[in-house]
C-alpha cells in the first residue's frame, strides 16, 4: 500500500479542497488535469441589514497577510492610515495572522500542509513547496477569520493580494465595500527579476491570486500610477483604480536644515535596508570613480541587513575611507536633517518611504528610475534620476551636486514643497476617506 493509499485508508473521506477553487483550476491547467473539480464554497448566507452611519463615521477593517505591528513600510502605512482615520472619528480595527493564538495557527498550517501534500501528490504527482506553504497559510487564515463578524464593518480594506482573496470569499454573504491596496508588483515583478520561472506552475498559481484580488475589490487604491498597467492587465477597470500617494508625518514638523555648526564636511546619506535590490554596491562603485574628489565628504550608510558584511568588504577593497556604516538607527529624522545629499541607488522599488522622508528634510535627492519614484521626484527639478545599476551616471550626478551648492538648494526646496503639498498623512487619509465614503 502506497503512502497516499495509507493516508486515505485512515480517512473515510479524503481531503478535497473547496475554498479558492480557481487556484486548483490554475494548477490543473498547468498539469493538464481534466479531472472534474467541484467548485464549492462553504458559505452560510445571512440576511444583512445595511449599516446606518451616523455623521458619516465608519467602522473600518484593515487586513494584512503579514505580521502587524512590526518594522516595515507596509506596517508604517497601516499605522498611519489607522491613526489618521481614528483622528477623524472613525473606528478602525487591524487584523493580521499574528493576532490569533500562535499555537492554533501553527496547528492549522501543519494540518493543511499535510492534507495538501497528499492532495497535490495524488492529483499531480508532485508538490511545489512555495505553493504548499502559501495555500496552507491561506486556508489557516481563512479558518481563523471566518469567526470574525464582518457584518459590523462599513468598509474592509485589504493591504495585499492574499487577504483580498480570503476576505473576498468571506465577504460574499455581506457584500461590504472591499478595497485592495497592493504594496508590491506581485507576480509580474517576480517574473521580471527571475525570482519565478516564466511558464511555471508558480506563475499560474500566483497569477490566479493576483487576478482574483482585483476581481474581488470594489476599488483598488494604488500607491503610484506605475501600478495601473499591471492591474489593468489583470482585469481591473481604469475607473476602479485610484492613486493615493503614501503620506508620512516626519520629524514633528521641524524639518528645516539645522545650521552646519563647525561641520565642514558635505554629508551624503543613504537610508535603506542592506538588501541586494537596494543597489548599495552601485553607489560604492560610483564613489570609487570619483574617489579623489571626495575631500571633506562624509558618506553615511543607515540601515542593516543581510548584505552588510559583503558591502563592508566592498568598501574596504575600494579603499573608500569616508564611508561609515551606522546600522539601524532610531534618530533617522536627525540624521537626515544633518544631510546635504540623499542617495537611494535602488534597482527595484515601489515608492520608498526613505525618499519621502528625505524630501521633507530639505536636501538634494539622487535616486533611480524605479517604480513610482519618478512620479514624486522630477528629474532636474526636485532631484536627479539615473538608471538603475549605473555607477557612471551616479558618479556624474553626485559630482555635480557636490560641486554646486546652489543647485542642491534649488532641488531640495522643490522636493520639500512637493512633499508638504502632496505627501503628508493628512492628505493621504483625507483622500482615502473620500473614497470610502463614495462606496457606502
Amino acid at each position: 500500500m502506497t503512502e497516499e493509499q495509507q493516508y486515505q485508508h485512515h480517512n473515510d473521506q479524503p481531503f478535497q479542497p473547496t475554498l479558492f477553487p480557481y487556484l486548483i483550476s490554475a494548477m490543473d491547467q498547468f498539469y493538464d488535469v481534466n479531472e472534474a473539480y467541484e467548485e464549492e464554497y462553504e458559505i452560510e448566507w445571512w440576511p444583512i441589514e445595511s449599516a446606518e452611519i451616523q455623521n458619516k463615521k465608519m467602522k473600518i477593517l484593515i487586513t494584512t497577510f503579514w505580521e502587524y505591528p512590526v518594522i516595515g513600510g507596509l506596517q508604517n502605512y497601516i499605522t498611519s492610515l489607522k491613526t489618521g482615520l481614528e483622528n477623524l472619528g472613525h473606528s478602525v480595527h487591524v487584523i493580521a495572522p499574528n493576532h490569533f493564538p500562535s499555537n492554533e495557527m501553527k496547528a492549522l498550517r501543519d494540518k493543511y500542509s499535510k492534507e495538501f501534500t497528499h492532495f497535490f501528490i495524488n492529483r499531480y504527482g508532485v508538490c511545489n513547496e512555495k505553493i504548499l506553504h502559501n495555500i496552507s497559510k491561506l486556508y489557516s487564515y481563512y479558518t481563523m477569520l471566518k469567526n470574525i463578524d464582518l457584518a459590523q464593518y462599513d468598509i474592509i480594506h485589504a493591504q495585499d493580494r492574499y487577504t483580498a482573496n480570503v476576505i473576498g470569499l468571506l465577504n460574499q454573504p455581506y457584500q461590504k465595500p472591499l478595497l485592495f491596496t497592493p504594496h508590491g508588483f506581485m507576480t509580474s515583478n517576480r517574473l521580471k527579476f527571475n525570482l519565478m520561472e516564466k511558464g511555471s506552475v508558480e506563475e499560474n498559481y500566483f497569477s490566479a491570486i493576483d487576478k482574483q484580488a482585483v476581481k474581488n475589490a470594489n476599488q483598488v487604491i494604488v500607491l503610484c500610477d506605475v501600478f495601473r498597467p499591471i492591474l489593468i492587465n489583470l482585469g481591473a477597470e481604469e475607473n476602479k483604480i485610484t492613486t493615493v500617494y503614501t503620506g508620512i508625518d516626519f520629524g514633528g514638523g521641524n524639518n528645516q536644515k539645522k545650521s552646519k555648526k563647525s561641520q565642514r564636511n558635505t554629508v551624503i546619506t543613504c537610508v535603506s535596508r542592506l538588501r541586494p535590490r537596494k543597489g548599495h554596491e552601485y553607489l560604492f562603485k560610483a564613489l570609487a570613480l570619483i574617489k579623489d574628489k571626495l575631500k571633506n565628504v562624509e558618506v553615511r550608510i543607515v540601515g542593516d541587513g543581510e548584505m552588510r558584511k559583503t558591502l563592508e568588504k566592498q568598501v574596504s577593497e575600494l579603499k573608500l575611507k569616508n564611508v561609515s556604516f551606522l546600522g539601524s538607527r532610531e534618530d533617522v529624522p536627525k540624521l537626515l536633517r544633518e544631510s546635504d545629499i540623499f542617495v537611494l541607488p535602488t534597482t527595484s522599488d515601489t515608492l520608498p518611504i526613505s525618499i519621502i522622508e528625505a524630501m521633507f528634510t530639505n536636501q538634494a535627492i539622487l535616486t533611480t528610475n524605479c517604480g513610482g519614484i519618478p512620479e514624486i521626484i522630477k528629474d532636474n527639478y526636485s532631484g536627479f534620476i539615473v538608471e538603475p545599476a549605473n555607477p557612471k551616471q551616479l558618479a556624474e550626478k553626485l559630482l555635480l551636486l557636490l560641486r554646486n551648492t546652489s543647485l542642491r538648494t534649488e532641488l531640495a526646496g522643490n522636493a520639500q514643497a512637493f512633499a508638504l503639498q502632496h505627501l503628508t498623512v493628512s492628505n493621504m487619509v483625507q483622500k482615502i476617506e473620500e473614497i470610502y465614503q463614495t462606496l457606502l
